[in-house]
């Protein structure tokens, strides 16, 4: 097998754990590699809630630093990608008979204050007879509470920041798996294997990094060779989305009985996203699934809030997660910690693997995981990131919507629904897809819905797409309004365009 130069860090997993290191230690001059066994984002990071949100329930479970360091990241990662991360407003109907008003506001007030909120609105109360977020409801809720968090692409948050990466020099690599490590002299040899075509090499390191997500054990005992591994707790959280329950761009805050707490969210103009679900999981992570028991649970507890009911025949789209969490010995799923900790193995060549995390806190992580690295193998460049910005998010906040106007002005064939998705996915470098086109025409094969060969050749060429799933469901979500037929047909450009590559 050949053998590759050694690098300095050696990444395992292309989650937004694994990227957002590899972005920032690339940022900062070591030289990165990092392997991902499927599709980037295609684990834990691509099934969250869609939001960059400091938890507000996490303070019942006084869980203060992590809050606190969430909302502090809110408007930090909104500067840095205001065309995937957006402000959103919450809706938090006041249920007589569950948690107090008193107990509301004073977790609001917390929320509004601790976390240095400079650009988001503060929480607001409102009349629920009067405000518009009052009419999808029952009119038994008079009151509610309006808060400030940000919603946010996932998956394409972990992409850009591969991207990122890759354009400040490492070399990230999909469908990648590390199959074996082993100690020899002071670094690591690696032994990766192509899932595609089954070749191996070698790639060497002065140091792993295991972002493994929920398969982080596993690479601990699989690849690494340890023998009873148990450091994290799975946990299922799984979301159903549905025809459009509401207009209005607000979400809604539901609590429940049990004492945990649902979201209902607008979700890619025609829909509502309903979640999220805490159970835990046993099993390979990659075979989890909404259980009946579940959706049972989603449409019951949204029933509750909607006038409407939340029936099984309005779901059109559901997913599953697993969050890896650090098993600090919660009794229940739904109170084990969010936080994240980095532990060090320098028995030899040093290995530091990553136990938990939220999407919120990934660049923080990311900085914690470059100090140990320093102190293992060396400093190289400051901190960064910061003050950075992602691929195609060099314009100012709050002027999203110029992003657009300008787009149709120079492509004035794009109507305005297709630009407003082009730069909410793409942002400034929408323009490398359209490039010198005139028409709609010139963007090729047309795939349904405003989905072009033009888009999919951009994926495959800058985004590491090779799939028609990392297409329809990690870069874009246009899965939810193509047809099978249509999926199909792109399924089968994306075989051809690889065959002939």
């Amino acid at each position: 097998m050949p053998s590759e130069t050694t690098y300095d860090i050696l990444i395992i997993g292309g989650g937004i754990n694994g990227c957002g290191i590899a972005r920032d230690a690339a940022g900062r001059g070591y030289s990165v590699f990092l392997a991902e066994m499927n599709d980037l984002a295609s684990g834990t990071s691509s099934w969250s809630t869609k939001l960059i949100h400091g938890g507000l329930r996490y303070l019942e479970h006084y869980e203060f630093r992590l809050v606190r360091e969430a909302l502090k990241e809110r408007e930090v990662l909104w500067k840095s990608a205001p065309h995937i991360i957006w402000p959103m407003r919450f809706v938090l109907p006041y249920h007589k008979g569950l948690r107090p008003a008193w107990l509301l506001r004073l977790g609001l007030f917390l929320y509004d204050h601790i976390g240095g909120r400079k650009l988001l609105p503060k929480t607001s109360v409102l009349d629920m007879k009067a405000d518009p977020a009052g009419k999808p409801l029952k009119p038994i809720f008079e009151k509610a509470f309006e808060y400030s968090d940000c919603g946010v692409d996932d998956a394409r948050l972990v992409v850009l920041n591969a991207r990122d990466a890759a354009d400040k020099g490492a070399v990230i690599r999909t469908r990648t798996k590390v199959v074996a490590a082993r100690r020899e002299g002071d670094g690591w040899t690696a032994e990766i294997e192509d899932r595609a075509t089954g070749a191996r090499r070698i790639v060497r390191a002065r140091l792993i990094v295991n972002a493994g997500g929920p398969w982080v054990d596993h690479v601990l005992s699989d690849t690494v060779g340890r023998a009873n591994v148990h450091n994290v707790r799975l946990v299922q959280g799984s979301h159903i989305v549905v025809k459009k329950k509401f207009d209005d761009q607000r979400a809604y805050f539901f609590q429940n009985p049990d004492g945990r707490i649902i979201f209902a969210i607008p979700y890619h103009d025609d829909f509502t996203m309903i979640g999220t679900t805490d159970r835990d999981y046993e099993g390979d992570p990659k075979d989890v699934s909404i259980s009946d028991e579940e959706v049972d649970y989603l449409t019951a507890c949204a029933s509750e809030y909607f006038a409407e009911p939340v029936k099984r025949d309005d779901i059109v789209w559901s997913f599953s997660g697993v969050r890896p969490l650090y098993d600090d010995g919660a009794s229940k799923a739904q109170e084990a910690t969010r936080d994240y900790v980095l532990k060090a193995d320098t028995n030899g060549a040093p290995l530091i693997n990553i136990f938990g995390g939220k999407i919120t806190t990934y660049r923080r992580l990311a900085e914690s995981m470059l100090d140990k690295i320093e102190g293992l193998i060396g400093r190289k460049g400051k901190a960064w990131t910061a003050n950075g910005t992602l691929p195609g998010g060099d314009f100012a906040v709050g002027t999203f919507g110029d992003e657009v106007r300008r787009l149709r002005a120079d492509y004035a064939f794009v109507d305005e629904q297709m630009a407003r998705r082009l730069i909410r996915l793409y942002g400034t470098r929408a323009r490398q897809i359209l490039g010198a086109a005139t028409s709609l025409d010139d963007l090729g094969q047309h795939f349904g819905a405003d989905l072009y060969e033009a888009e999919v050749r951009y994926l495959i060429a800058h985004e590491w797409a090779m799939k028609a799933d990392d297409v329809l469901w990690r870069r874009t979500k246009r899965g939810l309004v193509l047809s099978k037929d249509e999926a199909a047909a792109l399924d089968g450009f994306m075989r051809d365009t690889a065959k002939a590559a």
